[in-house]
């Protein structure tokens, strides 16, 4: 029997650390996208990956290799590829070379590198408003639910309402007057006021109207079926809602209220020419400051993005 030496085993260690590195992958997923990431990264210095291009990198002195792997960053943002997608290989690169460190073959660290941040709303995977519109047309508005299903895509839509949102209103949250719904926005704990469109008003009115007498602190939606009848519309129910009229409009995207959103407000830029102020004021993120607050309040922006919005189906 043959006994290779410890030294020996160490040896192969050290040739072999890339392969190593991907054996102790548990998903075949993160191995394939692990070596494609290096492959990646070597071609883009004009080499192959081999045992000793591995190694010459992991020789590197700290500068130089946090040089190379920034000036890869740099490569790939030049060519348009999306912060998730740039961050996910050089954290492949990361993972590999913690993985030699931790084996004693390389003193270089990259975890330093921070992660590019992704931009908000580079949400490529909404709907534009004609889709939109074919899908609320196939609400039969003469029904009794279809009048329900109508104003929650109005909502929706007009006002890229959060579901958690629209399905925790009570019928004394809906203002018809004024033309307002108090909501609790997310992160909240009291409630704000959204204006609501014209168009929006009609909708929501009609639906109360045609519950009948119902007391300020019922549920704003309710399920019309026959085992949820006058039940608080669940999350769930209004995520089939729009799921089901897409499918009936056979829209190829699958669509939730969350996407639906997101798809407003991009419709909402293109409409507007780009008015980042007033989409702030629709969307409603909490990380606006008190000034930027009381100057939507006094310019009134997300009732003219609403009011846009509601035109535009």
């Amino acid at each position: 029997m043959t006994f290779t030496s410890l030294a020996d085993l160490a040896s192969e260690t050290t040739a072999d650390v890339f392969a190593e590195f991907l054996n102790i992958q548990v998903s075949e997923n993160s191995r394939r996208a692990y070596a494609k990431s290096t492959k990646d990264f070597f071609e883009s210095l004009g080499k192959e990956v081999t045992t000793t291009t591995i190694q010459e990198f992991l020789q590197l002195t700290q500068p130089q290799a946090i040089a190379l792997v920034l000036q890869y960053r740099s490569n790939l943002l030049a060519a348009n590829l999306s912060p998730n997608t740039i961050n996910l290989r050089i954290a492949a690169l990361k993972s590999l070379v913690r993985y030699a460190r931790k084996v004693g073959q390389t003193t270089v660290i990259l975890d330093d590198i921070k992660n590019l941040r992704a931009e908000v709303y580079r949400d490529t995977t909404g709907i534009g408003a004609e889709d939109y519109r074919l899908i609320v047309n196939q609400i039969d508005r003469q029904k009794f639910g279809g009048k329900r299903d109508y104003a929650i895509m109005r909502l929706l839509w007009d006002n890229a309402i959060r579901c958690g949102e629209l399905v925790a209103t009570n019928v004394q949250d809906f203002d018809a007057v004024n033309g307002q719904l108090w909501i609790v926005g997310k992160g909240r704990t009291q409630k704000q006021s959204i204006d609501l469109s014209p168009a929006t008003v009609a909708a929501v009115a009609h639906w109360v109207a045609a519950r009948g007498e119902v007391a300020g602190d019922d549920p704003l939606f309710v399920g019309v079926g026959n085992r949820s009848w006058g039940q608080r519309l669940s999350g769930g129910a209004v995520a089939r809602l729009v799921n089901e009229l897409s499918q009936q409009a056979q829209i190829p995207k699958r669509m939730s209220p969350n996407r639906v959103r997101h798809s407003s407000i991009t419709a909402y830029l293109d409409a507007s020419g780009g008015n980042v102020r007033a989409a702030q004021g629709l969307s409603r993120h909490t990380n606006l400051n008190t000034l930027s607050r009381y100057d939507d309040n006094r310019q009134r922006y997300q009732a003219q993005a609403s009011d846009i919005l509601a035109d535009l189906i």
